[in-house]
């Protein structure tokens, strides 16, 4: 727990007023009715979990000026993430570096064009037609880089299962490389463009200073979800969290090593916002300017999501036994 220290957290986010979506309660609706549509989520316990993590309204702090549609497209890409990365690395997939392999190259099948197999699971499937309303109106530079981040989030998946598989405990700078792949916030930061309906030219998004303060908005919201996951992930024995690979590195307490990590997020925010005109300048301004406004309300509405989900308040009661929410059908092609 991070406790007193959260005080420390909030005051580093003084300058990022929180927003909130007016569609926040028909993106809830729509990802019910997505999930089940979908075989994601079926037996009682796995839904009492997924309702816990109010999804919806996670979509509703982070994207607060899209659209009811493409707030319910966001709000399924959320539910389908965060339910891969639980097979990932609370199941036994992220401990079988050739089954998570297998998965994410139906996965990539699916992003270029190929479609899921027959007898593919849920999450394969169910990505079919999440990935056919994502591009309907998208560039084709802004599909290779969103496939791109997908498929180094894949390889950052099998990273850490390697990782496990070897006792291995990384250290901190390839930690905090593969983080944002792992999080997959450089795939959620794409959906900025998508649910804006603009495209950065890439001379803007592959120069310094938005490429830059792109990265530092990444890594706050990936090190404030460590902080607030920290309980979870320690109940289960995970170590890929930036609080345990920090305390494991400098051979730190866990209470040392929390208040470092709290620092490191402050001073990540600060060149965020150090970055943020000249990357504003860049331009084109009707371009730049709804991303960046949407890079910092990732920023914020992840601090407001994480400090308050159940997902990581109730996870001493869930992670007693994974298999008892994880479905099976996701992930194995015999149930599906």
């Amino acid at each position: 727990m991070i406790g007193d220290r959260d005080a420390a957290v909030w005051e580093a986010f003084e300058a990022i007023p929180p927003e909130l979506n007016p569609h926040a309660e028909a993106a809830t609706r729509h990802l019910n009715r997505w999930v089940v549509e979908h075989r994601l989520i079926g037996r009682a316990v796995a839904r009492e979990r997924f309702d816990r993590a109010n999804f919806g309204w996670f979509a509703a702090v982070t994207y607060p000026t899209a659209d009811e549609a493409d707030l319910g497209l966001v709000a399924d890409w959320f539910a389908w993430l965060f339910l891969l990365d639980d097979q990932l690395d609370d199941g036994l997939l992220g401990r079988d570096p050739d089954r998570a392999g297998e998965l994410m190259g139906a996965i990539f099948n699916v992003l270029n064009g190929l479609g899921a197999r027959p007898g593919a699971p849920s999450i394969v499937t169910s990505l079919d037609d999440l990935w056919a309303r994502t591009v309907a109106t998208a560039s084709p530079g802004w599909r290779r880089r969103f496939v791109e981040h997908v498929v180094a989030g894949g390889m950052a998946a099998c990273w850490e299962a390697e990782n496990r598989v070897r006792g291995v405990v990384p250290d901190v700078p390839s930690y905090v490389e593969n983080r944002r792949h792992t999080g997959a916030i450089y795939v959620c930061m794409d959906l900025i463009e998508i649910v804006e309906h603009i495209d950065v030219p890439p001379e803007v998004y592959g120069g310094e200073p938005f490429a830059e303060a792109l990265d530092a908005a990444c890594d706050v919201v990936c090190w404030v979800n460590d902080l607030y996951s920290l309980d979870k992930e320690t109940s289960l024995g995970e170590y890929h969290n930036l609080v345990t690979v920090t305390q494991h590195a400098h051979r730190l307490s866990q209470a040392e090593a929390i208040d470092v990590v709290v620092g490191r997020i402050a001073h990540r925010l600060r060149e965020y916002l150090a970055w943020e005109p000249a990357a504003l300048a860049a331009g084109p301004a009707p371009v730049v300017a709804p991303y960046l406004a949407g890079m910092r309300s990732w920023m914020r509405g992840n601090l407001d999501w994480s400090a308050t989900t159940r997902r990581y308040r109730d996870a001493l009661r869930d992670n007693g036994n994974p298999a008892e929410y994880l479905e099976a059908v996701l992930v194995s092609r015999e149930a599906a």
